[in-house]
Parts: structure tokens; sequence; C-alpha cells
């Protein structure tokens, strides 16, 4: 399977040119590296990356000149200046792992302890830990289970994921956008609006891989890897993580497929999987049999997909199906829908005798079919209703458990959780979401500051005063879609 230019069938085996002739280039592409992150050397310091990394710049340049070209060495990559960096880079509240070892207590004696784990990675006796599982809950009640490794794989982890990232960051295709340097939920959401405003969408479907993280398949993702890492160190080490199995209530449990999610090699290894089995796959598709314009963007296990003919949304949405079911993965049936959606919804399903065109939600944003004043098709995004819910609750929780606190410090709490919620939420057109998510929450801070005491004398009017002085106002703090994703891609896009 790796010969020079072959691969198995089910393996689409090269990637396909972004900007391939006959319209193919995808609008939500650039036909350059991510951002020039990939490319360009990283910044020190614990908000991410190394600094002397030169020797990385050699791998980055093969990969981007040989899209065949296998990797025989690359574990040297991984020293002790590497591993510096990546502890710094993990949360030092972050949760302990099964030995109960946390960031400050490793750091006591850090280079001692790194240059232990260095000579164990290096002389082949390093193990890794099972991961502790913990369930949180989910926006639809369900519980999602998260493994938390043990601190000292998260940094080999952390190292080993930046020196595969060199390599998989010139293969991965420009719809890609999903725990990516440089990439963020925001870029997806701009490309997303610009592909619908832009391209001759009139159909949406929007799909979701069911358990994706919980059925990845061993041994096709080993097969996966094997296209581009001959490293049989680094192929080791991969396979240790994945072998490691979970520990829950004190009991260990095999892990036969999938990798724990909240790892932190698990975004990458799970991109890898799907830039075979999907990204490839589809971009392919989209040239050989799609009629009509095709827009794709893919966030990690979530993609939409807009086509402009029906039967080309069919077609792909059956294919789809036949092609995740050769690799152990299959669509949830429950949230993967197609609709119509874009600049004729309205008023073609107005024809039809029907209601307003469906919405779909993407990245914590419900999408809808909005108009201009002037009655022109307008992409409006507004928060998920269920985010809001989940969110208020928590809030509403944790300020009964702070309410005998001193005013000022729930007032500092409350002001960084609005200010984090309106870092990514406050985007045009969702200014009334906004505002109303903080007007509920002075009204869970009532609630909470009335239940001190019985004879509370704690009114609206006072209650206003004292948001006014601890809650920031709301606003929009981000550009228009089509404006940020211009400036992004600007001199790498087919849309300019």
């Amino acid at each position: 399977m790796h010969d020079r230019g072959k691969s198995d069938d089910p393996v689409v085996p090269a990637k396909l040119p972004n900007n391939a002739q006959g319209g193919a280039a995808e609008v939500v592409e650039g036909s350059g590296s991510a951002e020039g992150n990939a490319a360009s050397e990283t910044r020190s310091g614990p908000s991410a990356g190394l600094s002397a990394l030169s020797d990385l710049d050699r791998v980055r340049r093969v990969a981007r000149k040989d899209k065949d070209a296998r990797f025989t060495a690359l574990l040297h990559h991984v020293d002790v200046d590497r591993l510096r960096a990546a502890y710094w880079a993990i949360r030092p509240k972050a949760a302990p792992g099964v030995d109960g070892v946390t960031w400050t207590e490793y750091g006591q004696d850090l280079e001692a302890n790194l240059r232990d784990l260095h000579a164990r990675v290096h002389g082949g006796s390093y193990r890794a830990r099972p991961s502790r599982r913990v369930f949180i809950p989910k926006a639809d009640g369900r519980l999602r289970p998260l493994g938390i490794a043990a601190l000292e794989d998260k940094i080999l982890q952390r190292a080993v994921v930046e020196v595969l990232n060199a390599i998989y960051e010139a293969d991965f295709l420009g719809f890609s956008y999903g725990f990516r340097p440089g990439r963020s939920p925001h870029d997806a959401l701009d490309a997303l609006a610009a592909g619908i405003t832009r391209k001759k969408v009139n159909w949406v479907l929007d799909t979701d891989f069911r358990e994706f993280f919980t059925s990845l398949d061993h041994r096709w993702l080993e097969r996966f890897l094997e296209h581009r890492i001959a490293d049989k160190r680094i192929l080791r080490l991969i396979q240790k993580w994945m072998a490691a199995g979970v520990i829950e209530d004190g009991a260990w449990t095999e892990s036969l497929e999938g990798v724990p999610q909240g790892a932190s090699a698990s975004p990458l290894l799970a991109n890898v999987y799907l830039h075979y089995v999907f990204d490839l796959w589809a971009h392919r598709w989209r040239i050989r049999h799609a009629r009509g314009d095709v827009v794709i963007v893919r966030f990690a296990d979530d993609a939409v997909v807009g086509f402009e003919y029906r039967q080309d949304a069919e077609r792909f949405w059956a294919d789809l199906r036949e092609r995740l079911a050769k690799f152990s993965l299959e669509l949830n049936a429950d949230k993967t829908r197609l609709i119509r959606f874009g600049r004729f919804a309205a008023q073609q399903r107005k024809e039809r005798g029907l209601g307003k065109p469906e919405t779909f939600q993407f990245l914590g944003f419900t999408h809808i079919c909005g108009r201009t004043k002037a009655g022109r098709f307008k992409l409006t995004r507004i928060t998920d209703k269920k985010r809001i819910r989940t969110k208020l609750s928590k809030v509403k929780a944790e300020l009964i458990r702070r309410r005998h606190l001193p005013i000022p410090d729930q007032g500092r709490w409350l002001a960084s959780v609005l200010r984090g919620h309106c870092n990514y939420y406050a985007v045009p057109d969702n200014s009334k979401a906004i505002d109303a998510f903080r007007f509920r929450i002075i009204g869970h801070w009532l609630a909470a500051l009335r239940r001190r005491s019985q004879r509370t004398r704690l009114t609206w009017k006072r209650m206003y005063r004292l948001a006014e002085r601890w809650l920031p106002r709301v606003h929009i703090l981000h550009p228009w879609p089509n404006d940020r994703f211009d400036a992004r891609t600007r001199g790498r896009s087919p849309v300019r």
C-alpha cells in the first residue's frame, strides 16, 4: 500500500489540487497553507509553541513539495526544549490524570522530570498511562465521555503533535478547520457564510457523525498514518496511546476502537482519519460527479455541505453513507438532514404553501435565511437556544454556590462570564441574543442575592445599579463574515 503514488482502493491516494481546472476550487479554501502558520516559526511562551524550530521548517518544505514522501526520522525532533514548551502550553489548572500529578507538582523539579521523560521516550521504556474517564453533559441532555490523560502523556502528546503538524498541515484541505494551528471556529463560520452567499447554494446537508471519537477504527488509522509516517518509534507511541485504555470507577477497560476525546493527540488523529475518509473523497466527488456548485466546511466531526441542485445533494448523501460504512463510521440519522436553504428558499417554500425556510445549527449558531431592508437575501446567525439554556443553567447553579461571597467578587466573576460569551457570540445580527443573555444573567444574580436572607429588600432598581457597576455593556465585536473572510484569504482565494 505504500508504493510511491499508489494506495489501497478505499483510500484516496493523494491530495487533489484545491484549484483544479473546471471550477473545482472551493470558495472556502485558500491555495496556500493555513494562515501561513504551518510554515512560520512558532512563538515561544505558554500561548503557543516553540522558539528555535528551524529543524521543522525542513520537514514542512519536504511535506509541501512531495505529497508522497514518507518521513523515516521524526522522534529526534521531540527534544527537551520541545517537551518544556509543551509543558508550559498546558493549562496550570487542568484536571490531573490517573496518576494524580498536577501541573504545579510536576513543575517543582521540571528540568529533571523532562530529562527523565525524554530518556524514557528515546530509550523505548516509556509507557502510556490509561486515561481517566469523566462525563460532561451535552446540550441535548446526553453525556459526553472525556478522557483525561496523565500529565506526562499530555506533555509528550503535545510535543509529538507539534512535529506531526509540520507534515499534515501541508496535506489537509482548505475546508478543514477543526483544531488546526491558526484556524478557529469563526474562520469556519466565515467560510460557510461566504460560500452560502457567494455561491449558488440552494440546499444544505447538515451532517453529524455518530459517536465519531469513540468509533475510529485503529487499524485504518494506523494505515492512514503510515501514508506519511515511516518512523516506527512515532507510530509505536501513537499505538501506546490508543491501547492504553481508560479507567472508570477504578476499573480499567481496554480501548479496541476510538481515541479518548480530550487527549492532546486526539484532535490531530481525528483530523487525519477524516482527511482520508471524508475530505479527499468529498473533494474528488464534487469534481467528478457534481453538476453545480458544492460548498464544503468541516470542523472536527461537524460538516456542512451546500449544493446548487437537490439531485447532487441526495446523491452525495447516499454515497457518503456508503463511504463511511467502509471505515466503521455512520451518520447520526436524527441530526443529519437535507434542507432547502439559500437566497431562493423563502420564495420557493412560499410557492409550495410552506412556512419559513428551515434553519440549521453549526458551531453554536443557528443559521437563518434572512432579508436585508432592501429585501435581498442575507444569512443571519443567532446563538443556538440550546447553548444559551445550558450556559444559563450553569451560571444559575454557580451563582447559588457563590451567593454569600462579597458583591464585588460575584460581579467580577459574572463580568468574566459575560465577556467570554460575547467574545464568541457577539457577531453581526446577534445583538438581541447577547442582550437577552445579559438580562437573564442579571435576573439569576438577583434571585441568588435574594436567597441570602428572608428579609431581603433588593429590588430590580437596585439590581440594575449593581449590573451597571459590574457587568459590561454588550456590543458586536466581530466584523461581517465576508469582510473577515476576504481579509484572511486575500491573494489566495478564488473568490477574489
